[in-house]
């Protein structure tokens, strides 16, 4: 129960960490300065959802999204939300392709070199169905939630920054919601293709709390650190880079990597959502699919990383208020209507 709990926990935080958060574009766009209280309320909220959501999935034996949908925003509103996530997996992993670029060209590679290099791979690890990308985070995550705490709490030592001197500054906290919100459709997309495959509910608890805290954790070293260099991230297509440009060019590369991969993981995790969708109408295997699906997208790579997450992401955050609002009453709401 215990290895399958922490096999979820890393499902859902490979889902979060990806080219936006790792590199701290997004963390960067909805907190910053007088934020503490808000990356607590996020952490929260969080915990909150991923139990309801995985506590859906698991009672009704899910094996793609659309049923936990449903639960969540009433049948009336299913097929909007159904397009919302298609078309909201669909340009969040263009925009992981796109960071995938953005991470090669930072080494003098070609941007389409870049967004090739992430492409292949994503393809293949699907030959393994949803087993290879459990297994894959399960290995990969640890690694790179260890690399990130590594340099965050290395920067603020070496800088003797004040590790809980911005804790009282709390003017930012409505940030929690629409932050929290945007993160809410990948979670139901990746949570509500696994219910089938979770045993015991005590797997749900060590999932929902172990990713949350973390999440909670790493967020708030990660922005108390980038309020320190906050003239320089203008500069910075990714603001990790303003960080590790005090250290040795052997710690960017191994960063870049660590970035890489979060932003592989959030890939396959968007593209996950996308093909269990779809498998029972198409009939196919879920690499054709992840094939075909990842042919449509190239296109919009062109578009630029940071570009795509400046406009789409504070977007999505305020069209997800609705079903985070909705997660958040569920349990109130469904003993109620039990009653």
């Amino acid at each position: 129960m215990v290895k399958a709990g922490f096999k979820w926990m890393f499902l859902i935080i490979g889902t979060m960490i990806g080219a936006g958060y790792a590199s701290g574009r997004e963390l960067w766009q909805f907190f910053g300065q007088d934020s503490s209280l808000a990356i607590l309320l996020f952490s929260l909220m969080f915990i909150c959802c991923c139990k309801v959501i995985m506590d859906i999935s698991f009672k009704k034996q899910t094996g793609h999204y659309l049923p936990v949908l449903k639960a969540v925003v009433g049948k009336h509103l299913t097929g909007v939300y159904d397009w919302m996530i298609i078309i909201y997996l669909f340009t969040t992993t263009v925009i992981m392709l796109a960071g995938s670029g953005a991470t090669w060209q930072a080494f003098h590679f070609s941007y389409r070199f870049g967004v090739l290099a992430m492409v292949i791979p994503l393809v293949l690890l699907f030959v393994w169905d949803v087993k290879g990308i459990v297994a894959v985070n399960s290995f990969v995550l640890p690694l790179l939630i260890s690399g990130l705490l590594f340099v965050l709490i290395l920067f603020i030592t070496d800088q003797d920054l004040s590790l809980f001197g911005h804790v009282h500054e709390m003017g930012n906290w409505m940030a929690a919601f629409p932050f929290t919100a945007l993160n809410i459709l990948p979670l139901i997309a990746v949570l509500g293709a696994i219910g089938n495959q979770v045993r015991h509910k005590g797997e749900i608890w060590i999932a929902s709390l172990g990713s949350g805290l973390t999440l909670g954790a790493v967020s708030y070293l990660y922005n108390n650190s980038l309020i320190q260099i906050s003239e320089d991230i203008i500069l910075y297509e990714i603001p990790l880079f303003a960080i590790l440009k005090h250290y040795p060019y052997e710690m960017m590369i191994f960063m870049s990597a660590m970035l890489w991969i979060a932003i592989f993981t959030t890939a396959a995790s968007g593209t996950l959502g996308l093909v269990t969708r779809f498998r029972d109408y198409l009939k196919q295997p879920l690499w054709i699919l992840a094939l075909a699906v990842i042919a449509i997208m190239l296109p919009f790579t062109s578009f630029g990383f940071s570009t795509l997450i400046e406009y789409l992401y504070p977007l999505y955050g305020l069209l997800n208020l609705y079903v985070l609002t909705s997660l958040l009453l569920y349990p109130i709401l469904s003993r109620f209507k039990i009653r």
